[in-house]
């Protein structure tokens, strides 16, 4: 889906620059160039990118199982 239709960004290229370590709205500006014309994708893109970054979030897995609670 296309969030800045002045510069041709996608929710997938918004996604793609979070991958690859933009963490602000600004960055992801002058990265892209979504947001720098009329503003109006910025609350979506900003969104989009904080999502990103949410899901990419490591999970803690110890591998250890559950303790049973004793009897």
């Amino acid at each position: 889906m296309y969030v800045c239709i002045c510069n041709a960004v996608t929710e997938k290229m918004i996604r793609q620059a979070a991958a690859e370590g933009v963490r602000s709205l600004g960055e992801l500006t002058r990265r892209t160039g979504c947001s720098g014309d009329c503003g109006s994708c910025a609350d979506l893109a900003e969104e989009v990118l904080r999502e990103a970054h949410v899901r990419r979030k490591p999970r803690l897995d110890f591998g250890l199982p559950l303790i049973a609670q004793a009897a």
